[in-house]
């Protein structure tokens, strides 16, 4: 798709889409085919023209908290499902107010509360309402929450107590490759989530999951089902076996589907957040998603913290680096930088 074009000719593909033209599904499936290093590279470079117009060398970074690792549900890919026999923890409000406090200081624009569907906050929401007190009290900071589906009534408690952000991954809208993948649960009611808290003022995010047997007309499915709500941030990550689930003799895929998704979503998406996560391959892994268009990096956490992640490539390594400061000084040496909190505020429609 773009073997023959030169610099000129690229640009101009850039200035098209910043322009307003639209990929049809033959864009999407030539893009996602490239297998060429020099194609691919073309790629990203349009990508990084497109999202360097609206965001510059600018950055925006956030810490995540994951408070709670229980989980009422099944889902196949993911290590904290119920059926797994793992160490857990529920984190003490003491503990985040402490973790809290190791970020104050730090160039961070939001804080992201994760959590599985833990019963105990289920059933009680208030609690979680605690926890996001806690953190605005000693942040003062935009707070995403990442808690699966929640009902209606309380995504309005929670928006009431401050919460910015909703980040609710579908992982896929291929419906089969969804029954396999979050096993038992509906997949319309994740969709209602995402609308009914964009409705009552959430930003949300959506995300994909990549290496899980979605292939490249499933993975078209996916992008344009996610374009219909148009939501705030768009992510994709790769899977990564984890041990005790179903998936675990499954074989892991380079990062080469992710890169190209992360692309495509730039072009798709010109103007919106797309995450660069630690989570997967670390600081490295951050660079390659920054060069493929991404302007997020997430799942940053305290220094020496042990704090679980998602899908925690680095669960048993020692040194972890995925703290504020390793970030942004990786950041400089890519002539990045952190934007302004007063430009994140903006996105969010928050009042500095």
């Amino acid at each position: 798709m773009f073997t023959n074009m030169d610099n000129n000719e690229l640009d101009k593909y850039a200035q098209n889409i910043i322009d307003g033209m639209q990929l049809s599904d033959d864009d999407l499936r030539k893009m996602l085919l490239i297998n060429d290093s020099m194609e691919l590279e073309k790629l990203h470079y349009v990508a990084r023209k497109v999202r360097d117009h609206y965001f510059g060398n600018k950055v925006f970074l956030y810490s995540f908290v994951y408070f709670s690792t229980h989980c009422k549900n099944r889902c196949a890919f993911c290590y904290y499902n119920t059926m797994n026999k793992i160490n857990r923890y529920r984190l003490e409000l003491e503990d985040i107010r402490n973790i809290c406090k190791q970020l104050k200081g730090e160039q961070i624009h939001m804080v992201d509360l994760t959590m599985g569907e833990d019963p105990y906050f289920y059933e009680e929401p208030s609690r979680f309402a605690k926890v996001i007190d806690i953190v605005k009290e000693e942040l003062n900071l935009p707070i995403m929450v990442s808690p699966g589906v929640l009902d209606d009534k309380t995504l309005e408690m929670l928006r009431g107590h401050g919460a910015n952000f909703l980040a609710l991954y579908q992982e896929t809208y291929d419906e089969e490759l969804y029954k396999n993948l979050r096993v038992g649960q509906s997949f319309s009611d994740r969709i209602h989530a995402r609308e009914f808290a964009q409705k009552i003022g959430y930003c949300v995010e959506d995300g994909l999951l990549t290496g899980v047997g979605n292939d490249v007309e499933s993975t078209i499915i996916s992008l344009k089902g996610m374009a219909k709500d148009n939501p705030q941030m768009v992510r994709v990550m790769t899977f990564i076996p984890q041990e005790g689930t179903p998936l675990e003799k499954k074989v892991q895929e380079s990062n080469l589907s992710e890169l190209k998704i992360i692309s495509v979503l730039r072009l798709m998406f010109p103007n919106r957040l797309i995450p660069a996560s630690l989570d997967v391959e670390g600081i490295e892994g951050m660079v390659y998603r920054l060069n493929a268009g991404a302007n997020v990096v997430t799942s940053i956490i305290p220094s020496d913290s042990s704090l679980e992640g998602v899908a925690n490539y680095d669960r048993k390594h020692e040194e972890r680096k995925r703290d504020p400061k390793s970030v942004v000084e990786k950041l400089r040496t890519m002539g990045m930088e952190p934007a302004a909190q007063s430009d994140f505020n903006r996105i969010l429609g928050v009042v500095a």
